[in-house]
């Protein structure tokens, strides 16, 4: 499943993501390996995330190419250096769609990249790399989109997984 992206071409000829300019070109995002899809849906912990309404509501009013910007910023600058600040803690739980889709999809930490990913930590994300963890977050988004009934009130999955988990630790 691929994903397009608008963006902008800067006079460096580097690419930028830019919000709210609807004459720019589009780019066609990597397709996202079948593989991917199944080893997140077979860990318990990825597979309880899902977007609550208010994101969802989000995401229309904004639209997937507005909020898949946000995500190019969000994968620049907090997961793309080698070393990013707060790495392990740097994507909040919940506040935005792509937080959810990046805890989601295992592109939240440079660690969960490593492991679901295989990019190495230490190094900074080619953009090559970059557009990849971008079209997994907006594969995650699209495949949200499609079943509006997982919708859930504020990280009721998630706080429902972490409550399990902290029973079976006192057992």
């Amino acid at each position: 499943m691929g994903a397009r992206l608008i963006l902008a071409n800067k006079s460096d000829n580097s690419s930028i993501p830019t919000q709210g300019n609807l004459f720019l070109p589009e780019f066609d995002l990597p397709v996202v390996p079948a593989d991917v899809w199944d080893k997140l849906a077979r860990s318990e912990f990825r597979r309880q995330f899902h977007l609550t309404k208010v994101d969802r509501a989000y995401l229309q009013e904004k639209s997937l190419p507005i909020v898949l910007e946000h995500a190019a910023d969000f994968i620049a600058k907090r997961l793309a250096p080698s070393h990013p600040v707060k790495d392990g803690r740097q994507t909040p739980w919940k506040g935005h769609p792509v937080f959810t889709a990046q805890h989601a999809t295992g592109t939240c930490c440079r660690s969960c990249v490593e492991k679901w990913h295989h990019f190495v930590k230490g190094v900074p994300l080619t953009q090559q790399q970059q557009a990849y963890i971008l079209a997994v977050i907006a594969g995650w988004l699209e495949r949200e989109e499609q079943h509006p009934e997982q919708a859930e009130d504020e990280g009721q999955d998630i706080q429902r997984y972490f409550a399990q988990r902290k029973q079976k630790t006192r057992k």
